[in-house]
């Protein structure tokens, strides 16, 4: 799941982006409204956490502007203004959830898997293809009843592809999900990565799960 978090505090920014990456997400940041609306518009995020006092162009005004333009990823918009009408303002203006500052990082990890499985229409906390399980709560991973020992990057892949199970996931696809701005597109890393699942998912087991798919991408399934 790739994030894009726009807060101009840099402290605030770092701690949200830290926190979330240590959970497996890949993180943009952006410290104002405008650089903000520039990422939002020219990369696909799974979810935007937007703080409302923003310089160059305010919260309100940037979560209109995206909705108006028919982007409708969800979006978590945090403020110091916790006021029943500040929070209806944020929610009329499109946002999907609304946070008030300060708060706790775990009710903001919450907060946002839930966004996430609604955008899904998915309420369940767990992934399931063939005899492989993703707890989404725990991190668990298990194959057979056995459970996988996946480094923070591996489990985020391997869930990108348990989200897409029977559906071709390109490298592009895979690099625009799992990694962030900064990722050199003409490396092997995602091929490295594949491989490194297939030793953990697929090395014991007659029965493959993740396929390559030649010239197109990858694929999970049965």
């Amino acid at each position: 799941m790739r994030i894009l978090v726009i807060e101009d505090e840099v402290k605030i920014a770092q701690f949200i982006k830290r926190g979330l990456k240590e959970e497996g997400y890949a993180i943009d940041t952006a410290q104002d409204g405008q650089e903000g609306y520039s990422l939002a518009g020219s990369n696909e995020y799974d979810a935007i956490i937007l703080d409302l006092m923003l310089p160059k162009m305010d919260g309100l005004t940037l979560c209109k502007t995206l909705r108006k333009e028919g982007n409708q990823t969800p979006i978590i918009m945090l403020t110091a203004k916790d006021t029943v009408k500040d929070k209806v303002k944020g929610l009329d203006s499109g946002a999907d959830d609304y946070l008030a500052k300060p708060f706790a990082f775990e009710e903001l990890l919450a907060r946002l898997r839930v966004m996430l499985r609604k955008k899904d229409g998915r309420l369940q906390t767990q992934l399931k293809v063939d005899d492989l399980t993703m707890d989404l709560l725990t991190h668990q991973v298990t194959r057979g009843g056995r459970e996988i020992e996946l480094t923070v990057k591996e489990y985020a892949l391997l869930e990108y592809l348990m989200r897409n199970a029977g559906n071709i996931v390109t490298r592009t696809m895979i690099s625009e999900h799992v990694w962030d701005i900064n990722f050199d597109t003409f490396t092997n890393v995602i091929d490295v990565y594949i491989n490194y699942l297939r030793n953990k998912i697929d090395s014991d087991y007659s029965d493959k799960l993740i396929h390559t798919v030649r010239g197109k991408g990858y694929l999970l399934k049965k």
